[in-house]
């Protein structure tokens, strides 16, 4: 059955669309024009394809994913070897083999999933998901929330784990989006979630959201929803105001900026 068109919402989307407190200096609504209006531009498209970063993830996902399907390579001493093959890591640069070698030993020596309910695990490269319809007030949006993994916790608790690589930050935000969507999905049992860093073996604290709180966080994703269908039609009809519809924010942070090498507000260098 063909799903009916509603505007859609993600993590991701409220990422681009709204800064972190403190973290103003970083935020770029060019950025997300970039990303969401242009993407199908050759030279933005080749931008987005798999970065090293997001090849990592994947990849490292990918080994959680298979040392879970075969528990086995845990006890044996090639099992990281057996791993790194199945996911053709000899392919791959070797700043990413490096890394995610590290990573596939840091998970054999602390296997976190081993025990665990699962209820879900992703293998990193399923694509998208099937979203959440949801519906605040009269309006009707699409709420996108891939996860990595869920797993139900011995008191019945649904628990979400986002894996984690690199130095990416653990955003409270993302969290709060994977508890609006189990309370959809899993509307009889409390859920928690957390975020847990396979490369620095580091885990989050768990984090929980009352119903008050994931009824702000609704409102919050609808208003995004709704802002971007205005930008998407604003920049169809008058794509020239391009930088008017996703004003820059220029300076240094450009220089870690995806799109700076296009962007004809990026800053180089900047002065001290």
């Amino acid at each position: 059955m063909k799903q009916v068109w509603l505007p859609s919402v993600s993590y991701n989307l409220w990422s681009l669309s709204d800064s972190r407190v403190g973290q103003e200096f970083w935020f770029c609504d060019m950025k997300r024009g970039f990303n969401k209006v242009r993407q199908k531009e050759p030279q933005v498209k080749a931008l987005l394809e798999d970065n090293k970063h997001q090849r990592i993830g994947k990849l490292a996902q990918g080994g959680v994913y298979e040392f879970y399907q075969n528990p086995q390579l845990l006890s044996q001493s090639e099992g990281v070897e057996e791993v790194a093959a199945i996911l053709k890591l000899n392919q791959e640069p070797e700043e990413v083999q490096e890394r995610i070698i590290v990573i596939l030993n840091n998970y054999y020596k602390k296997p976190i999933l081993v025990g665990k309910e699962i209820i879900q695990l992703s293998k990193g490269d399923e694509g998208f998901t099937s979203p959440i319809t949801i519906q605040e007030g009269s309006y009707y949006f699409h709420l996108y929330a891939p996860t990595d993994c869920t797993f139900k916790q011995p008191d019945g608790t649904i628990h979400i784990l986002d894996f984690k690589t690199g130095k990416s930050d653990f955003d409270r935000r993302q969290a709060y989006v994977y508890l609006l969507a189990a309370s959809y999905l899993y509307p009889q049992q409390p859920s928690v979630a957390s975020f847990y860093n396979l490369e620095a073996v580091l885990a989050s604290d768990i984090i929980t959201a009352t119903p008050e709180q994931l009824k702000f966080v609704q409102i919050e994703l609808a208003d995004i929803a709704k802002r971007y269908e205005l930008e998407k039609m604003h920049y169809g009809e008058n794509p020239n105001d391009f930088a008017k519809i996703f004003p820059p924010n220029p300076g240094s942070a450009c220089r870690y900026c995806t799109f700076n090498s296009i962007c004809e507000f990026s800053v180089s260098e900047v002065s001290r």
